[in-house]
């Protein structure tokens, strides 16, 4: 009955946007409009078990036999519902969009005590950073439902460990929503947009924070200091079986090895087997290296600081990305990322004591140098999927007259692959020297407002005046489109060694818990700097210019001064486009003469090592 609901939605919404389509497609029917999907395997599991079939507590995702989700005001109202029968739940807002709308926070610990205070593991679960990704918010309304109703095991864990949620972090793409959001994923019919109201993807924020969703998402991190932070989304790509899968940095190129370890270890054991215990077949993140040729392999990626789990790396704060499988029915993928947040809240309890002490070992580590970039390695380690194959799905490709080239068409079939190729995130391509510190001119406040944003310390120079190390632009180049907001610009660097009165600087010293995010971040050379970003594009910028009646006669002052300028002029006359170009030999005194800007090319941050 849903399902059919559901359709006649999509065919009048189908009508509304037919008005203005062409005229072939005003024959066209709603569902002959909705993209076919492969093939589905069957499936059933003991997590089935989950769903309440009536009662007041079903949820709105329930009560739609998961069809839909519920919309902005109608999750604000449940959430209200779940805080108003149980005192151990809270909620509160946290931010608000772009728009306006508010961001809220569900808190569970026992009695209602305060996480930030009450001395046990936090797990921190965010859903809809991507609103069409909206599975962890039906999971955790029911996981919350059956804590109110006495579930015995829920209530034993948070006994042990507190439970913070995010319904929905991208508010206002939830509410852009449609049968026509989401091409290739199976279900909810009113599945929200990527991004937010501004065209933002939230998920390539967590470095710039460019958003008001994310600055909230900052602020809880730096306020509750989560122990465990699990961002829920549903990823696109390749068919295969598995129905969860999830991923951080891996301990071989990890800025926190300890808590990767625990993660690898610990969480992954737990994960896996409350996952295959409730039917559901959990798996690594797979991202295929040739969509038209499966076999291939997969990329074992190293997220970069502008994904939440490159973040987390970074910050010592253990991330876990979670992909459920967007060909899975909504349903299945619920029912599976509630098991996950159990099995997650559990691996806390138990060992929620090991893992902060990871968080302080790995907190404590002043390495030498730091890894900004991390590049594929092209020789693929088969040992991976070596004992246990991977659990793939059975594909043939045939030639399409829509594209003119071959297709690869999923069958809907079960197949292993054994010794699947994997590509490891493992060769250093950019690689620093960690400083002592970095000092920011004050008149850079952006940079200052989101280092702030992201909880790093910093303070007032103790010296007035120090010689330090700037870093001067010799080739640089901006991107020729927009991403993500942002020309972004890439540059390669040469070193001076300059003295400068530091009143005007505030010191970012990397002997602190955030040093390491500190690094990445104002170190021009990273991908997901600041600068890389183009927070400092003013230096691109000369705003002083010279006339030649005044520059020509002060050329030959300065020929008549300096020997050695004037071979160096006489040198570069042999070069033919040189010598005729008269701005050129202009441009020449200009930039060695007392007139020229010297901030011109020069990245701003001065650093001390």
């Amino acid at each position: 009955m849903h399902k059919a609901i559901s359709r006649g939605r999509a065919r009048l919404l189908a009508g509304c946007l037919l008005a203005t389509a062409p005229l072939w497609a005003l024959t066209a029917q709603a569902n002959e409009l909705e993209a076919p999907l492969p093939k589905l395997l069957p499936w059933e599991g003991a997590s089935e078990k989950l769903i309440m079939q009536e009662g007041e507590w079903v949820t709105p995702a329930e009560a739609s036999g998961f069809a839909t989700t519920p919309n902005y005001r109608q999750t604000r109202a449940f959430v209200q519902q779940l805080a108003k029968a149980s005192p151990d739940i809270t909620a509160r807002d946290i931010g608000t969009s772009s728009s306006g709308r508010r961001i809220q926070l569900v808190t569970l610990t026992e009695g209602g005590s305060d996480p930030r205070s009450n001395g046990k593991p936090t797990l921190l679960v965010q859903a809809g950073i991507h609103s069409g990704e909206i599975d962890g918010k039906d999971a955790s309304f029911m996981l919350l439902r059956d804590y109110i109703g006495g579930d015995q095991a829920l209530r034993q864990l948070i006994q042990q460990a507190n439970l913070l949620i995010i319904p929905i972090l991208n508010v206002d793409g939830h509410e852009r929503s449609g049968p026509f959001t989401r091409m290739n994923q199976r279900g909810p019919e009113n599945s929200g947009w990527r991004t937010n109201s501004n065209n933002l993807n939230l998920n390539r924020d967590y470095a710039k924070l460019d958003t008001p969703e994310l600055r909230a998402v900052m602020e809880i991190v730096n306020e509750y200091q989560p122990t465990l932070y699990l961002d829920v989304h549903v990823t696109d790509g390749e068919d295969y079986q598995y129905d969860i899968t999830y991923g951080y940095n891996g301990s071989f190129a990890s800025d926190s090895p300890a808590i990767a370890r625990w993660l690898e270890t610990r969480l992954q054991n737990t994960l896996d087997t409350k996952l295959t215990e409730a039917g559901h077949i959990p798996g690594p993140l797979i991202f295929g290296v040739n969509s038209k040729n499966f076999a291939d392999g997969i990329n074992h990626w190293t997220a970069s600081p502008r994904f939440s789990n490159g973040l987390g790396d970074l910050r010592h704060l253990p991330t876990v990305l979670v992909e459920n499988h967007s060909l899975k029915p909504y349903r299945q993928r619920v029912l599976g990322t509630y098991v996950l947040i159990e099995a997650a809240l559990q691996a806390l309890a138990e060992d929620g004591k090991q893992l902060q002490k990871a968080i302080a070992t790995d907190q404590q580590r002043r390495p030498e140098n730091q890894v900004l970039a991390w590049s594929t390695n092209k020789t693929p380690d088969t040992t991976v999927f070596g004992k246990t194959p991977f659990k793939g799905i059975a594909y043939k490709k045939e030639k399409n007259p829509i594209t003119g080239d071959e297709q690869v068409v999923w069958l809907g079939k079960a197949k292993d692959y054994p010794a699947l190729p994997v590509f490891i995130d493992n060769v250093k391509s950019v690689e620093v020297r960690v400083p002592k510190a970095f000092f920011i001119p004050k008149s850079e406040t952006l940079a200052l407002e989101r280092l702030k944003a992201h909880g790093i310390e910093s303070t007032e120079p103790e010296q007035k005046t120090v010689t330090l190390t700037q870093l001067n632009v010799d080739d640089h180049n901006f991107a020729t489109e927009p991403f993500e907001g942002h020309f972004r610009v890439s540059a390669t660097f040469s070193e001076d060694q300059v003295e400068r009165n530091l009143a005007d600087y505030v010191k970012v010293s990397t002997n602190q818990p955030l040093g390491k995010l500190a690094v990445a971040l104002l170190d021009p050379r990273g991908p997901d700097s600041f600068f890389q970003w183009g927070f400092f594009n003013g230096i691109f910028q000369r705003t002083e210019y010279y006339e030649p009646y005044a520059l020509v006669p002060l050329a030959e002052k300065m020929l008549e001064a300096d020997a050695a300028l004037k071979e160096e002029f006489e040198k570069k006359l042999q070069d033919k486009e040189f010598a005729n170009d008269p701005r050129a030999r202009l441009e020449f005194f200009y930039q060695r003469g007392p007139y020229y800007d010297g901030a011109y090319l020069k990245y701003p941050v001065l650093i001390k090592y």
